[in-house]
C-alpha cells in the first residue's frame, strides 16, 4: 500500500497526488511510488490525461536532504539512475500531463514539474535547482530537461546560482506556463487535462512521442519519426471517426473513442 503518493481518478482525469508532509520531500519511497503511479496511470484505459499535485501549500521543495547525506558515493552510484528513472516514468506517460505547483517546486520538486508537458502554478511560488548550494547539481534530470526548456544560458545561470526563481520572472522565461491565484491552481490544471479527456487517444500519445523523441535527435531523424507515427494512426478508428466527422460537420464535431 503506497503511503507518500497516490493516483486518484475521476472523470478520465488522473491526479498523481503526493502526500509525504511537510514538504513532499523527495525520499527514495516517494521517488519509487511516484514511478508505480506514472506506470499505473500510463497503462489504465479509463485514465486519459494526469495532474501531478502535491496539496495546496507546496509541490515538492526538493531531495530529502537526510537521506542523502547519509549516503556514500558507493551508495549514489547505485541509486542515481533509479533516482532519475523515476521521475522520467512521469514524463513517459504516453498522455496530457500538467503540473500543479503550489508554493515551492525545488530541485527534485522542479525535476518532477519539468517531466510533465505543462506547468501552471500559483502567482507567489519559488521554483529552481539550488542543488549547487549543497555542493552537488541537480541529478534528475534538471541539467537537460531545464537547458531544454529555457536554453543552455538562462539554464547555467540558475543552476550555477542556486537561486529561487519567483513566478513573474518563472512566466517571463518559461519554467512555467501560467499564472493563477494560488488556490485556484489545481482547479486550472485539472481544466486544462479535461480539455483532452474525451480526445484521440492514440493520437495524443503520437503527438508527445513525435515531439518528444524529436528534440532528442536531429532535425532529419525528428521528421522520419514523425512521418512514422503519423501514417500509423492512419490505422486507426479515431482517424476515421474524425474525418468522416470533419466532412459531415466540419471541424471540432468527431467523438473520438480512443482506438
Amino acid at each position: 500500500m503506497a503511503e507518500f503518493a497516490h493516483l486518484e481518478v475521476d472523470g478520465a482525469v488522473g491526479t498523481i497526488r503526493l502526500e509525504r508532509p511537510p514538504m513532499n520531500a523527495l525520499s527514495k519511497q516517494l521517488q519509487e511510488e511516484i514511478r508505480a503511479c506514472a506506470r499505473e496511470a500510463a497503462e489504465r484505459a479509463d485514465v486519459r490525461a494526469v495532474v501531478v499535485y502535491g496539496g495546496e501549500k507546496v509541490f515538492a521543495a526538493g531531495a530529502d536532504i537526510k537521506e542523502l547525506a547519509a549516503m556514500s558515493h558507493v551508495d549514489m552510484t547505485a541509486r542515481a539512475r533509479g533516482l532519475t528513472s523515476s521521475l522520467t516514468a512521469v514524463a513517459e506517460i504516453p498522455k496530457p500531463t500538467v503540473a500543479a505547483i503550489t508554493g515551492y517546486a525545488l530541485g527534485g520538486g522542479y525535476e518532477l514539474a519539468l517531466c510533465c508537458d505543462r506547468r501552471i502554478a500559483g502567482d507567489n511560488v519559488k521554483v529552481g535547482q539550488p542543488e549547487i548550494l549543497l555542493g552537488i547539481i541537480p541529478g534528475a534530470g534538471g541539467t537537460q530537461r531545464l537547458a531544454r526548456l529555457v536554453g543552455p544560458a538562462r539554464a547555467k545561470e540558475i543552476i550555477y546560482s542556486g537561486r529561487f526563481v519567483n513566478a513573474e520572472e518563472a512566466l517571463a522565461i518559461g519554467m512555467v506556463d501560467q499564472l493563477v491565484p494560488p488556490d485556484e491552481v489545481y482547479a486550472t490544471a485539472r481544466s486544462w487535462a479535461e480539455r483532452f479527456a474525451e480526445g484521440p487517444a492514440l493520437a495524443l500519445a503520437a503527438a508527445k512521442k513525435a515531439i518528444d523523441g524529436g528534440l532528442d535527435g536531429d532535425l532529419h531523424s525528428g521528421l522520419n519519426l514523425e512521418s512514422e507515427l503519423f501514417a500509423a494512426l492512419f490505422a486507426t478508428e479515431d482517424r476515421a471517426a474524425g474525418m468522416e466527422s470533419f466532412l459531415a460537420n466540419g471541424p471540432g464535431k468527431a467523438t473520438f473513442t480512443g482506438s
